[in-house]
Parts: C-alpha cells; structure tokens; sequence
C-alpha cells in the first residue's frame, strides 16, 4: 500500500477529507446511509484500498458517538437475529474480494443499494394494501433478516459500505427513529470492530494512518453533534425519506464512478 500521512496531502485535500469526516458523525447520529459520500471522497483523494484503512477508525469514533447518544433505544433481538447472516456477507464479501476489481466492487454494491431501495419502497407501499398473518411475518422477517444481513456483511467488508443496505433493513422492519439509530449504532460499533484485526494484517492501518484519523477525528465530533440537533427536529416521515434518499444517492454514484 502506498504510504498515507498528512505530509502528503494538500491543504485543499485535507479540507476534503475533514468535510467527509464530518459527514461521518452526521451519518451516524441523523441520516444512515449519508456516508457514502464521504467513501468517495476519500477513495479520490487517497489511494483506494488504503482509504477503507483511513476511514474504519472514523467510523469506529461515530460508532461510539452514536451509542454514547442513543444506546437506550437498541432492539437486541434484531441484531442478534443478524450477526449470523453478517458473518456469512462478510466471509462472501473476503472470497469476492480476492478476484474482483475496483470496478466491479463499485458496480456491484451500487446495484445492491439501488435494488434496496427499490425493494423497501416496494415493500412499504404493498404493506398497506395487505396484512399477512402472524405466521407469514415471521417467515417473511427471518428471510429478511437473513437476506439483508448477508448483503450487510458483504457491503461493509468490501468497502465500508454496510449503511445503506442496514438503513432499507431497519426501515422494512418498520424501526421508529430512536430505534432505528440505537439499533444501527450498536450493530456498526460491533461490526467495525470486528474489522481491525484484518485491516491491521493487510497493511490497510498502521501508525502513519492512524496519525491522519486522530486529526480527522476533531471534524467526526461536530458532524455528530449537528446530526444529533437535526435527528430531533425532524419527523418520521422526512428521516425515512431522507434515507432512503441518501441511499440511492450512493448508489448511483458508485455506479458513475
């Protein structure tokens, strides 16, 4: 990997990232799925594969920041009933990653997003046409879980890109706002820190990029606080659409990418 430290990076550079910082905390704390902009921004600004080492530790401090603000309102059994099918995506998303390139890393998960969108859409709209019986909602909520997990687990490990795919997740589910964020900031605490040790092995974080993240992670602070703000003042009806927005916002830009 070639060397990433704040010595080679341009002012004008550095303002990128620490943009895309921000939009980290933002992500975590108001609108999940918002930080796939800040993944294009610093895979153009940095080495591509080095950017995912950079970025996992930024993630991480929102991660904490999230929970540290909604840790109360998690639903545990949702994210018991995930972490199998996470397992099985990210163990999917390594295999992938040992023969597919940057292109069709970016196509892929671009398609995914977009196809979750579509289908969350489809799904909320259908919902109030029919009411299944009790024992049709669980079948239906065990193939989601497993389907949305499996997809979760591949999007985060090939490119730090699991939010989306959980965001159209909890929002199928029918997750009220508080709930949505406390079970979404748990579930990315655990799963990011499941990362490390990998990202340490491959090269991806060492002492020089973890010099960046520590001046990066001043502007994480401020994102999650104005996130936080903006979570409170907003609706049911608007946070969900903003999501969803924000998800096939990233989408399509992996995919013009």
């Amino acid at each position: 990997m070639d060397t990433i430290t704040l010595w080679h990076i341009t002012p004008w550079e550095f303002a990128a990232l620490a943009a895309a910082a921000a939009l980290v905390g933002f992500s975590k704390t108001a609108v999940s799925g918002a930080n796939t902009v800040s993944l294009a921004i610093f895979a153009a600004v940095l080495p591509a594969r080095g950017s995912t080492g950079v970025l996992l530790p930024l993630l991480m401090v929102g991660d904490v920041l999230a929970v540290l603000t909604y840790r109360r309102h998690a639903h545990w059994p949702t994210l018991w009933r995930l972490f199998p099918a996470v397992i099985a995506g990210v163990l999917a998303g390594t295999v992938f990653l040992m023969w597919a390139g940057d292109g069709a890393v970016r196509t892929s998960i671009g398609a995914i997003l977009l196809l979750m969108a579509a289908v969350t859409v489809w799904r909320r709209r259908r919902a109030t046409e029919e009411a299944p019986d009790e024992q049709g909602r669980r079948q239906a909520g065990r193939v989601k879980a497993r389907s949305y997990g499996v997809l979760g687990g591949f999007t985060t490990m090939v490119a730090n890109a699991g939010g989306p795919v959980m965001s159209m997740y909890l929002l199928s589910a029918g997750f009220r706002k508080l709930s949505f964020l406390g079970t979404s900031a748990w579930f990315f605490l655990i799963v990011n820190a499941s990362k490390v040790p990998f990202s340490v092995g491959l090269g991806l974080i060492d002492g020089h990029t973890l010099l960046l993240d520590a001046a990066l992670a001043l502007f994480v602070i401020p994102g999650a606080y104005l996130g936080k703000i903006i979570a409170d003042r907003i609706n049911q009806r608007l946070f969900e659409q903003l999501v969803i927005a924000a998800t096939v916002v990233g989408g399509v830009q992996l995919l013009l990418r």
